[in-house]
């Protein structure tokens, strides 16, 4: 069904046509500038924007006979454009600006102009247009939003419509556009740190035919040609480490991850990660490099070390704190879980309220409490370091601490953000905890992982010590730019499918006793389906479609009043 303005804007892209104007035209518009740069530099280098060229989106018109003021949108911001008839229809003809700019042109549309920058009487920068170029005939209108005193009005912020419609957010609201921004200047500054201290940027397969390199759950899906099941990464660590293996000293990622698990204000099931593997550190340089990373991070991206985020000031200026998974769970709780059973563990969640079940071993039970009792109080950046080795399939036995490992997760504003290890290289010590993991697998755990022999063949080779890490793209954005839900900084979340609504048939409508011929008019007035029209009020359908048989040129005489009764009762 489309809207009266859908419609009008459709019976405009014709009329442009029957002008012989292409609303929609092939060749290239040449743009010499950006409205951000005229703002920036006009009033100091006036002489260079005599004759300038550009293109945006039509925001606004204030149209006043024959000269008219509109904004125009393009990707830096909005500059105000001034169109006068005599000057862009010197001659008799003034259809131009007449017909064309005043009746076809529609806010959303986009257009290119040339012209002069000049000074209002008011002293706003704007535009002189000369000469102007339908580029895009918008045949939906754009949500209006308007700003009066300060306050917006009727602003496009349904976070539903925002996150399905991301162009129309996009359009609407400019300030989204920083988000993004500061996301790439997130990713092109640590490509940057990277490439200068010399590791090789890589790829490595999406689809993998054993799902490693975290606990995690699987998308699973089947190659029909080789016949063979196949899963969306979890995680690229065992691919990149076995490129150490191959001899390169440090390699970095940039990817998809694809996690089948729940989905909530931090939680997407598709997520970008980055990891890197470096030869010959151990996890406490990768902290220190960690600290010097994320620093220059908040200063390329904010300007400075310290920001605000989710209601607390973080400062990402190093070092961090640095405590123990035992220690942070004793600091908050009081209890030191360090040494105990799994029975007493079990005792400690009752205690304390945390669901348990049949499949949880001793790591996932002391994972479970540190993530009910310690994360939300992890607020400025924390290294938790130093894990029972059951919680670690993939990280070296700690140097001089039995039963722990060496990993440190990093956490920021109660979330874990990066996770990383000295990496376990020992291939018979690998292969051990790959075979823990199927005893946990067979007690029913759907996240323990999976024996790869192929990454054991490669460690049988040699790995040198090594230290990797896997940060999150997605919740380092949140906090870097202040947003608390993870679907504010992904272009395009995952969302349930979008509810259509019900439109009830042409037949639905003639059993009811409708001619025809007065279906439109009705679904005009929004009774999309029978249950809406028997809900409505007789005499105002009556009354209504009187003024839609002329809007819509309905050639039929009216009905009579207790015909319409008749179509809503029955």
């Amino acid at each position: 069904m489309l809207s009266e303005q859908e419609l009008l804007r459709r019976q405009k892209r014709e009329d442009l046509m029957k002008l012989g104007i292409d609303p929609y035209p092939a060749e290239s518009f040449d743009v010499n500038v950006t409205a951000a740069d005229i703002h920036k530099n006009y009033e100091n280098d006036k002489l260079n924007y005599k004759n300038i060229s550009i293109a945006g989106r039509l925001m606004s018109f204030r149209i006043m006979g024959s000269a008219s003021f509109v904004e125009l949108q393009d990707s830096t911001g909005r500059i105000q454009l001034y169109f006068r008839r005599d000057d862009l229809c010197p001659d008799e003809d003034k259809t131009l600006y007449n017909i064309v700019f005043k009746k076809l042109l529609d806010i959303g549309d986009i257009i290119g102009v040339k012209g002069f920058v000049f000074t209002t009487q008011t002293n706003e920068i704007s535009i002189h247009v000369q000469e102007f170029k339908i580029l895009n005939k918008s045949l939906k209108p754009l949500p209006v939003v308007k700003e009066a005193d300060g306050k917006t009005y009727d602003g496009f912020t349904d976070p539903e419509q925002r996150f399905r419609q991301r162009y129309v957010d996009l359009i609407v609201n400019p300030h989204v556009k920083d988000i993004f921004i500061k996301r790439a200047k997130i990713i092109s500054t640590m490509r940057r740190i990277f490439d200068d201290k010399g590791w090789l940027e890589v790829e490595t397969p999406i689809l993998q035919p054993i799902h490693g390199g975290a606990t995690a759950r699987p998308f699973k899906t089947h190659h029909n040609t080789l016949d063979m099941p196949l899963y969306m990464r979890i995680a690229n660590e065992l691919y990149l480490k076995r490129l150490i293996v191959g001899g390169f000293d440090g390699v970095y990622e940039f990817g998809k991850m694809f996690r089948n698990e729940g989905m909530d204000r931090t939680h997407n099931p598709e997520f970008t990660s980055l990891e890197f593997y470096v030869a010959y550190k151990d996890y406490h340089w990768m902290m220190s490099i960690t600290e010097e990373l994320l620093e220059k991070v908040a200063l390329a991206v904010n300007g400075q070390t310290k920001i605000q985020s989710w209601g607390n000031e973080i400062d990402f200026a190093g070092p961090y704190e640095r405590l123990s998974i035992f220690e942070a769970i004793e600091k908050f709780t009081g209890v030191n879980v360090e040494g105990k059973t799994e029975a007493e563990l079990i005792a400690h969640c009752n205690e304390w309220g945390i669901e348990t079940d049949g499949t949880m071993g001793v790591a996932k039970l002391i994972d479970e409490i540190f993530g009910a009792k310690v994360e939300d109080n992890l607020i400025q950046p924390t290294f938790i370091i130093d894990y029972p080795v059951e919680m670690s399939p993939l990280t070296k036995k700690h140097r001089s601490k039995p039963g722990l490992v060496e990993r440190f997760e990093l956490f920021i504003n109660g979330k874990e953000v990066a996770n990383a290890y000295s990496e376990l290289n020992d291939p018979i010590d690998q292969r051990e905890r790959f075979e823990e993991q199927l005893r946990l697998a067979e007690r029913g755990d759907e996240e323990a992982m999976a024996m790869d022999e192929d990454f054991i063949r490669s460690l049988e080779y040699g790995m040198p010590t090594t230290s990797g890490i896997g940060i999150g793209i997605d919740r380092l954005t949140m906090m870097m730019t202040d947003q608390t839900s993870i679907q504010e900084v992904l272009f395009f979340p995952q969302m349930r499918p979008e509810k259509k609504a019900e439109v009830a048939s042409e037949n639905d409508y003639m059993t009811q006793g409708v001619p025809t011929i007065w279906i439109p008019a009705l679904q005009k007035m929004g009774f999309l389906t029978i249950e809406a029209l028997k809900a409505a009020n007789p005499n105002k359908v009556f009354n209504d479609l009187g003024g839609l048989r002329k809007k819509l040129k309905i050639e039929a005489p009216m009905p009579k009043k207790e015909e319409v009764e008749s179509w809503i009762n029955g």
